[in-house]
């Protein structure tokens, strides 16, 4: 009798215990899920800083408001020719040139900082928004960083402040330029033009705020999204990068819209000039590749890799690190500005 009581408590213990053990597991497989972009977030930076050798570095920029940028650069002075990395809205520096900082590095003394408004510490109480004020804050960075010249490559809003920052901030201190997939030579008009096609906000469709917004936004991006995108992994992603200063950035959208780089007519560069386009694009029709190499003329190369979108950089990484190396290093497209060897390149 004994024994069929302490098998039946057993038995019943054994039953209570088991939805316990899977509510546990649930809450445990809910809070890696609600993780994922954070973690990925912190692999990134270690990466960075245990394999590549880059850390951050938090500037305070001079001026009569309280601006602060982080800038992602090298850790030891190199020899090797500096290199600023301008990144676009689908994220902060890290995950934008995640695939591309690896290779480059190798060549190029690195610098990425993240644009005013984008992460959590590229902060500016300016009312300013224009891509001018963008281009000031990364030419200053980089002297206070001691870099005198620098080539600058900048994917989509990147590339609107790279041209910017090539034209007027830092003429002088720019030999190359790579524009990468930027509707520069676009008119404000076309520009909102090509917005009203979206049917919604500009800031629904570049800065969602659920899992269907950005789900749509990576297929607009990309010519091969991911196949799998469960809405966990998306929300996650969406506290992590589109809900911190998400009202400075549909700012920075409404001025890209109004007044594009903010010059007008757009300026002939002096540097020579790489543009790099996905056959695929669909937020800036290669159409506008095009127009701008025929804009700047002999200055310029048109590189148009097949089989990419608009996140190119991702997609076509090879291509877009193979194009870079060959078109920075090459003796041929030698700096227009100044002359004799790059000095060495202070660390940060």
């Amino acid at each position: 009798m004994k024994q069929r009581y302490a098998a039946s408590t057993a038995t019943s213990a054994l039953f209570t215990l088991l939805p316990l053990s899977l509510l546990l597991f649930r809450l445990l497989a809910l809070l890696v899920r609600l993780r994922l972009a954070a973690f990925r977030d912190a692999a990134l930076s270690l990466h960075l800083l245990a394999r590549l050798r880059i850390r951050p570095v938090h500037l305070r920029l001079p001026g009569p408001h309280a601006t602060t940028l982080r800038v992602w650069c090298p850790a030891a002075p190199s020899s090797k020719p500096p290199l600023l990395l301008l990144h676009g809205f689908g994220g902060d520096s890290k995950w934008t040139w995640a695939r591309n900082l690896p290779a480059l590095s190798r060549h190029f003394h690195v610098y990425a900082p993240d644009l005013l408004f984008f992460g959590p510490h590229s902060r500016s109480t300016s009312p300013l928004r224009t891509v001018a004020f963008q281009a000031r804050c990364a030419a200053e960075a980089m002297r206070l960083l001691g870099v005198d010249r620098y080539d600058v490559a900048g994917i989509s809003y990147g590339g609107f402040v790279a041209y910017r920052l090539a034209a007027v901030e830092a003429r002088d201190r720019v030999p190359r330029v790579v524009v990468m997939t930027s509707g520069v030579a676009a008119t404000p008009g076309e520009m909102r033009e090509m917005a009203s096609r979206e049917e919604r906000a500009v800031e629904e469709s570049l800065l969602p705020e659920t899992a269907d917004g950005l789900r749509r936004l990576v297929r607009r991006s990309m010519h091969r999204p991911p196949p799998w995108m469960p809405d966990f992994v998306l929300d996650d992603f969406i506290k992590l990068m589109c809900v911190d200063q998400r009202k400075e950035r549909a700012e920075l959208l409404h001025e890209l819209l109004k007044n594009g780089a903010g010059i007008d007519p757009l300026p002939v560069l002096t540097q020579k000039t790489l543009i790099l386009w996905g056959d695929k694009d669909q937020v800036f029709p290669v159409d506008l590749g095009h127009r701008l190499q025929r804009h700047l003329g002999d200055m310029s190369r048109l590189e148009i890799i097949r089989d990419a979108g608009h996140a190119l950089q991702l997609e076509g990484a090879e291509q877009v690190n193979r194009f870079i190396k060959s078109f920075l290093l090459d003796s041929s497209n030698g700096p227009e500005v100044g002359s004799g060897p790059r000095p060495n390149t202070r660390a940060c």
